[in-house]
């Protein structure tokens, strides 16, 4: 079992940007990384994933081009920065791993292993 804990969320105002890490408590180097967000009375929503090498990435729609999700194996550790932030993007995030060979292109969040805790993003307007 991998310990996932997420860091970085915060209040912040619309236009700006967070950048949120996930430090893993085992390396992570054989997992996909995915970040996950849920709103309140929301279903949680796919929001990105990065394979084990970094070497491909996927975006739910609504933050294609304003979040990029990265990752740092060398420490374990993946991130995602968020751009030019939204009112709608005030969720609770989460980043998942999964060691099965899924497609990156499958966003079931039941395919996840193991979850963090969680950091809260609050965007104002």
């Amino acid at each position: 079992q991998v310990q996932l804990v997420e860091s970085g969320g915060g209040l912040v105002q619309a236009g700006t940007s967070l950048r949120l890490s996930c430090a893993a408590s085992v390396t992570f180097s054989s997992y996909t990384l995915g970040w996950f967000r849920q709103a309140p009375g929301k279903e949680r929503e796919f929001v990105a994933a990065i394979t084990w090498n970094g070497d491909s990435t996927i975006y739910g729609d609504s933050v294609k081009g304003r979040f990029t999700i990265s990752r740092d194996n060398a420490k374990n550790t993946g991130y995602l920065q968020m751009n030019n932030l939204k009112p709608e993007d005030t969720a609770v995030y989460y980043c998942a791993v999964r060691s099965r060979p899924y497609s990156l292109t499958n966003y079931n969040p039941r395919t996840y292993d193991d979850w963090g805790q969680g950091t809260q993003v609050t965007v104002s307007s």
